[in-house]
């Protein structure tokens, strides 16, 4: 691993913790170590905010076309170390090679060309009548991200906030921290001005907490769990700063009866398990007809049969473990309830899949049968688990879809496409993937209700982290 997982990067240089705390990052395929880091402090953080502090006073006011070069000198340097970034974050989190290279390692690099075009393009100035409006970056952001996109969510926050001209502290979850540890040597290689990238590893009570606390950070972006994002925003709120949340998610897959029934299915499975899955938009809740249960649960089960767990650097398998212990533990909890209160097992179930006995692998299962109010049909699960909930009426689908306190992403099966445009319209989430639709990067995302607030993405994301200035008088409508 690198020689700099004990250091913090602050100020253009990797500086040691003000006060030395090292944990094991566990590979969750082994159980055993991958690597070691050090755990931040408030001094770390306090540190890291004033350099930040200090850049931004000069970074801000880099011209465009220096702020697009310094995007394309980030993208050459990236790109170099795409199957170093892969192998860490396959170590770390279990994510199986190809889509650790695939996802996790190259699709960052879309991000950063995004915000390049966004930059060629996007209107900082105009008028309104006698007003000019004026955008500005809005200062020094905190980004708090998680362990299931490790390099991916780093990157969805930290280039449209240098793009936009802010500077930046980043805490990564200490669960899967080594990937952008790489991730700041890539950054202090393409030349980022010192004090403009900042990163502090460490926790959610100590690093995170003073992130969001602190009073000289102008805004915090955190992608979490609901829970973790409570406690952001509370922390958040006596220096009144703008806060931007990614959080849970208990997406519904409405299958109307006119789709395809084995067809979808099985592709919604398939989504559903993306990344063991550990998604926030992970279609868990797949709504079917009840007359046509039955095939739903043989093209479910067939499959779930077609998943291969094991050795994520094993090129045949298609899903590694969950993340850790504790992560394994609550998935097998959620699927003992499903068990306990009633839902038909339809395949899957408790325990490791057969022949491995080491690893936090789950196995894949399939749930039918089970009723809106069921836990694995209410708690976000994070884990390879998939619910088919019958319905009677197409009212009583979109019902059950919303019946839930989040509202991330939905998913709409139907012949026909307007039919399906219409079911998403009643949906109260913020996006809905229209018969398979893949992602589109250019695209909002974020949620409705518990599931947070504010988008990534695009000239959405983008904006997040700018501030509106009104010049009253600049001028004239004629």
């Amino acid at each position: 691993m690198s020689s700099n997982d004990l250091r913090f990067y602050i100020d253009g240089a990797w500086v040691k913790p003000a006060l030395p705390r090292q944990i094991d990052v566990i590979n969750p395929a082994t159980e055993t170590p991958a690597g070691s880091i050090s755990l931040g402090s408030e001094m770390d953080v306090d540190g890291a905010v004033a350099a930040a502090r200090r850049a931004f006073e000069s970074y801000s006011q880099l011209s465009l076309t220096e702020r697009m070069a310094l995007l394309a000198r980030i993208i050459e340097q990236y790109e170099r170390r795409i199957p170093e970034i892969a192998e860490a974050v396959t170590a770390e989190m279990g994510s199986p090679a190809g889509f650790a290279r695939s996802f996790h390692a190259s699709a960052p690099v879309s991000v950063l060309k995004q915000m390049i075009e966004i930059l060629r393009t996007y209107e900082f100035e105009r008028p309104l009548g006698t007003t000019l409006l004026v955008r500005e970056p809005i200062g020094v952001c905190g980004l708090i991200t998680p362990w299931n996109a490790p390099v991916a969510a780093v990157m969805g926050k930290m280039a449209p906030a240098l793009a936009a001209g802010c500077t930046v502290v980043v805490k990564p979850s200490e669960v899967a921290p080594l990937s952008c540890i790489i991730l700041a040597e890539v950054l202090h290689s393409a030349g980022v001005p010192k004090g403009v990238f900042n990163l502090v590893n460490g926790d959610g009570a100590t690093v995170g907490q003073r992130i969001a606390a602190h009073p000289d950070i102008d805004m915090v972006s955190f992608t979490g769990s609901t829970r973790a994002g409570v406690l952001v925003a509370k922390a958040a709120a006596d220096s009144v700063k703008r806060v931007h949340q990614e959080l849970g998610g208990k997406s519904a897959n409405i299958i109307l009866p006119d789709a395809d029934i084995e067809t979808v299915v099985a592709a919604g499975l398939q989504r559903c398990y993306v990344g063991g899955g550990q998604s926030c938009q992970a279609p868990t809740r797949m709504l079917v007809h009840r007359s046509q249960q039955e095939r739903a649960f043989a093209s479910a089960k067939a499959a779930a049969g077609a998943v291969k767990v094991g050795d994520p650097r094993d090129p045949q398998t298609t899903m590694g473990p969950v993340v850790n212990e504790a992560q394994f533990k609550k998935v097998q909890r959620l699927i003992g309830s499903g068990i306990e209160e009633g839902a038909t097992l339809v395949t899957g179930g408790l325990g490791r899949p057969d022949g491995l006995s080491r690893g936090y692998y789950v196995r894949p299962t399939v749930f039918g049968n089970v009723g809106r109010h069921f836990t694995i049909a209410q708690e976000e699960i994070f884990g390879p688990v998939l619910s088919i909930l019958p319905y009677e009426t197409e009212e009583e689908a979109i019902s059950i879809a919303n019946d839930t306190l989040y509202g991330l992403a939905g998913w709409v099966y139907s012949a026909d496409l307007n039919h399906a445009r219409a079911v998403a319209r009643k949906m109260r989430t913020g996006r809905v993937y229209l018969n398979g639709a893949p992602p589109d990067p250019a695209a909002p995302f974020g949620g409705y209700k518990r599931s947070g607030n504010g988008r990534e993405g695009g000239v959405f994301g983008f904006e997040s982290y700018l501030e509106l200035k009104a010049l009253l008088g600049s001028g004239s409508t004629a």
